[in-house]
């Protein structure tokens, strides 16, 4: 059904930034919220940031201020800028959609955050 695809991971040093994309099969403008999620080795996976259709955002605490998300409802996509990043945000970063016909997930992308 809903196919997403993350790109923009990598390796980059501390106090650098990343720009994740999220690309959706469908259009996103009926999709209820979009976000990105992100596991550490060892760790729950938790909530980085959330958006929904009327462009509300939520955020970690953990990353306020350093991270943004956005949505392109005509590109069908979902971006998180992230600046400032840390070594503890290094993790693999989760694209979802939840949706009417319910929750998927992307696949993953690897974010580390070493010198």
């Amino acid at each position: 059904q809903m196919q997403l695809v993350e790109s923009g991971g990598g390796l980059v040093q501390p106090g650098g930034s990343l720009r994740l994309s999220c690309a959706a099969s469908a259009t996103i403008f009926s999709i209820y919220s979009m976000g990105w999620y992100r596991q550490a080795p060892g760790k729950q996976r938790e909530l980085v940031a959330t958006i929904t259709g009327g462009a509300n955002t939520n955020y970690a605490d953990s990353v306020k201020g350093r991270f943004a998300i956005s949505r392109d409802n005509a590109k069908n996509k979902v971006d998180l800028q992230m600046n400032s990043l840390k070594p503890e945000d290094t993790a693999v970063y989760y694209c979802n959609a939840q949706t009417p016909h319910g929750t998927y997930w992307g696949q993953g992308t690897q974010v580390t955050v070493s010198s």
